[in-house]
């Protein structure tokens, strides 16, 4: 039957990354504050309990084998991996949350989520992050049915108050050979309604929701953002679109403005939501520390 339980400790395999890492046994002792003869008996013991050799000795200089080398990078990762492991025990005694459920509304900048969870990252700890990306009503049901910490929304869920953290633009567009840039004026509604129009799913299962100008007889509804931005690229329809997200095709000249006489851009603010507020844990408020800080970067400039 194999041997569930090492013969080696970690308290040993720590004591050989000492001895190479420092280059000797006096001061390995002293980098791991224990007596010199503590440690030379903690390699004794795994030396006679390895069938291969480990060290060997030049002069005072302890050297690894060959076989040493490779057994030492694999050590270097368990002690590693149980200092990490400490570290979460602390963690998790201060409070840390082991997870950030973190429900975004799909129009918010992608640009500006990554730097938020790059500034995150230095304090988060062992946390992770699990990101939803939603769509109205299903930014909404993630927060009722227990499954966001945090909620970054257009709209205030009923009973629930939050803190603004933007306005996200939105520009009605079509591809320059468009028909509706072809008309060389002003455009009504009336234009609008003979062409066809996308608008993304709302991700929410019990009540979906409708959102902006939605006359377009020709109305063809997409699950995700980047899929819409596609097809208007490919002259297949127009929509309004968050301008963060299709900067590079205005500048590229993919997308253009339609010229409407009236509603061509509009803005949504968005909002930062606590599931619990007074129960968010020192992870959920610095991820919504860092949210925060990015948007308030953006607004300045």
């Amino acid at each position: 039957m194999t041997n569930r339980i090492p013969r080696i400790s970690l308290e040993q395999w720590a004591a050989l990354q000492a001895v190479v890492d420092e280059g000797s046994f006096a001061q390995a002792a002293e980098a791991l504050n224990k007596s010199q003869s503590s440690v030379s008996y903690a390699l004794k013991g795994m030396q006679e309990q390895l069938p291969v050799e480990i060290l060997t000795m030049r002069g005072r200089k302890a050297e690894l084998s060959p076989a040493g080398e490779v057994l030492l990078r694999r050590a270097r990762v368990l002690i590693d991996e149980a200092l990490a492991l400490e570290r979460l025990a602390h963690d998790l005694a201060e409070g840390w949350e082991t997870e950030v459920r973190l429900a975004v509304e799909i129009i918010f900048p992608p640009v500006l989520l990554s730097r938020a969870l790059a500034a995150f990252v230095p304090e988060s700890r062992s946390t992770r992050v699990q990101l939803i990306e939603s769509v109205l009503s299903g930014t909404h049901e993630a927060l009722f049915n227990g499954e966001a910490d945090l909620i970054i929304t257009n709209r205030l869920p009923p009973g629930y108050l939050g803190q603004s953290l933007l306005e996200v633009e939105f520009i009605a567009v079509a591809h320059p050979d468009h028909p509706l840039h072809q008309l060389g004026r002003e455009l009504t509604p009336d234009d609008l309604r003979e062409h066809r129009q996308f608008v993304v799913r709302d991700t929410g299962i019990k009540r979906r929701q409708d959102a902006g100008w939605l006359v377009a007889e020709q109305r063809w509804t997409v699950s995700h953002l980047r899929t819409s931005i596609q097809f208007v690229k490919d002259g297949l329809g127009f929509a309004w679109l968050p301008s963060e997200h299709i900067q590079e095709e205005l500048e590229a000249g993919t997308l253009k403005p339609l010229c409407l006489n009236e509603g061509g851009r509009r803005h949504e603010e968005l909002f930062l939501v606590y599931a619990r507020r007074d129960d968010a844990g020192p992870a959920t408020q610095a991820l919504a520390a860092a949210l925060h800080s990015v948007c308030r970067r953006i607004s300045r400039t």
